[in-house]
């Protein structure tokens, strides 16, 4: 999850489908992306993450949404970029009756410590290619945790 869900969760969202894919238990994950905010519901990724994305080999088909409530009662983890989405979705998991979701941040996972994943919005290639590289190393993690 992110603010707007065009930048950094897609790339999430991408990079952790094709690591399930990879490993062949695709199967046993419903993975999706969110924002926190609905500034840019129904927009495709930003065009800079997806040419990044492409330059990785990775596909990513995802149109913007706003969380739901149903989210937080079905998704056993809903993971997030920076401490302002983790507030805004512990003040939303409040609000919701049989909130299942661990709610963390992705960067917990970092091998290399890096807990915050910066939102590249106004930055450049290079600020999506470190987001990219953050997702990966995070991705990898949580996955090879036993669920």
């Amino acid at each position: 999850v992110s603010v707007g869900n065009i930048c950094r969760s897609p790339i999430a969202e991408a990079v952790f489908r094709k690591l399930v894919t990879d490993e062949k238990v695709e199967n046993k994950w419903r993975i999706d992306s969110a924002a926190t905010s609905t500034y840019e519901i129904g927009n495709p990724p930003d065009y800079r993450g997806q040419t990044c994305m492409k330059k990785h080999g990775i596909t990513m088909s995802h149109i913007a949404r706003q969380i739901t409530k149903e989210d937080f009662q079905t998704f056993d983890y809903i993971l997030c970029m920076d401490e302002s989405n983790l507030r805004d979705l512990k003040r939303k998991s409040n609000q919701v009756k049989d909130c299942k979701a661990t709610i963390e941040l992705l960067g917990t996972y970092d091998p290399q410590k890096q807990l915050i994943i910066e939102d590249p919005y106004y930055g450049n290639e290079k600020d999506f290619e470190t987001v990219y590289e953050q997702c990966v190393r995070c991705c990898k993690a949580f996955l090879e945790k036993p669920h």
